[in-house]
């Protein structure tokens, strides 16, 4: 043990010498705009609520009457006796929100991609990635056994080049972010589509910074460029981010999600959300279909935001999205901003390798619909004195 400890100990000692060691601030309160955080007041330009409905007072006070009703934990597994009337609801709004046949919930984005994969491919089959998909869907290939292999971001002929040399009889899955999360650009997926098409293979979508954030009524990536579930078969989204509660869902035709019931482990195998936990999103999903300011604002602070950018000639990147990054390239650097901007009271996270490329290290920016203009000008003011 002490041998073990020793090289643990080297190992993160080597990796604060790189300035890629990973610490956790603590905050103390709801997750909003204005937050306390490390007790110090900040205004938060990093959280994936983009909608700003993680403290909505409607649904805390949703939330509190399903506990009240259904209690806190759901006890088991969905095919045990976990699997409520509320969860049930929920699978079938989030079906007819997303137009697909049929849904199934999971308790974590994380576990829905590697879930889907296992039970979807096996060896002998073929997994086709973006090279900058979110790390889930890059584990949820490799735990499948199916060959990975992974193409030029967003290049769709980069992919067909790959899947014209891939076995013509074997199954091939192609999986992509909708939204990339560490870029903010949206994945080309009406090429993809076609594509997928025309060589036989199934076409997977993870629309987890898309859902609630894209589209005329927040129906995510697939409402952005018209398309349906005819174009793209599987539609996974997690509930984490515009949503603002928890857990994640997979949408497809009844075929699919009956195979997903059968042979994902990480569904079979996991207990099922809290039923408070699905009410909460019933109710979110509910504002979000209702409610069409929160979708407004946001959009309305992100094309600000990029104005006021592109008048200080602020380094931004070529994103529609509310994640704008502003690429720093060192990771020392990185850091150092970031904590500068903690200190002025803005709470912008520095991403480093290996979340994203060597020599890319960056301030992740995310807009929410709760940010004013003025949080937004102080940013600015504040990147600019120390850009």
């Amino acid at each position: 043990m002490k041998n073990l400890n020793l090289k643990l100990k080297k190992a993160l000692k080597e990796r604060k010498k790189q300035h890629r060691y990973r610490t956790r601030r603590i905050t103390k309160g709801p997750q909003q705009i204005e937050m306390r955080i490390d007790d110090k007041d900040v205004i938060s330009f990093c959280s994936n609520d983009y909608l700003g409905l993680a403290n909505n007072p409607q649904i805390k006070q949703a939330t509190i009457n399903a506990i009240n009703d259904f209690g806190v934990g759901s006890g088991s597994a969905h095919l045990v006796n976990g699997h409520s009337i509320i969860h049930h609801q929920l699978e079938e709004e989030l079906a007819a929100f997303t137009g697909y046949p049929r849904a199934i919930l999971f308790s974590t984005g994380y576990m829905a991609n590697l879930g889907l994969c296992q039970a979807l491919v096996e060896k002998g089959d073929y997994v086709f990635e973006d090279r900058l998909n979110h790390a889930s869907l890059i584990d949820g290939g490799l735990i499948s056994g199916a060959r990975l292999q992974r193409y030029l971001h967003n290049d769709v002929s980069s992919l067909k080049q790959k899947i014209q040399k891939a076995g013509k009889t074997a199954e091939k899955l192609v999986l992509t972010d909708g939204v990339f999360s560490m870029d903010g650009d949206i994945a080309d997926l009406p090429a993809l589509s076609t594509l997928c098409k025309k060589t036989k293979s199934w076409l997977m979508v993870d629309d987890a910074h898309g859902f609630g954030t894209l589209g005329e009524t927040g129906r995510g990536s697939l409402q952005h460029y018209a398309l349906n579930q005819d174009d793209v078969p599987i539609y996974m989204a997690t509930l984490g981010k515009a949503i603002g509660t928890a857990g994640a869902f997979i949408a497809g035709s009844d075929d699919l999600i009956e195979t997903i019931i059968q042979q994902a482990r990480t569904y079979i195998y996991t207990t099922a959300m809290p039923a408070a936990i699905a009410e909460a999103t019933r109710f979110s999903l509910h504002i979000i279909k209702n409610e069409s300011r929160h979708l407004y604002n946001l959009n309305d602070n992100i094309a600000y935001f990029r104005g006021c950018c592109l008048e200080t000639a602020l380094p931004i990147e070529n994103s529609e999205t509310a994640i704008q990054p502003i690429i720093i390239g060192d990771d020392y650097t990185a850091l150092q901003i970031s904590q500068s901007l903690f200190e002025r009271g803005f709470m912008v996270t520095a991403i480093r390798p290996p979340t994203v490329s060597e020599g890319t290290s960056r301030l992740r920016i995310t807009l929410s619909a709760k940010h004013t203009h003025e949080h937004i000008d102080g940013l600015i003011q504040a990147l600019n004195s120390l850009l």
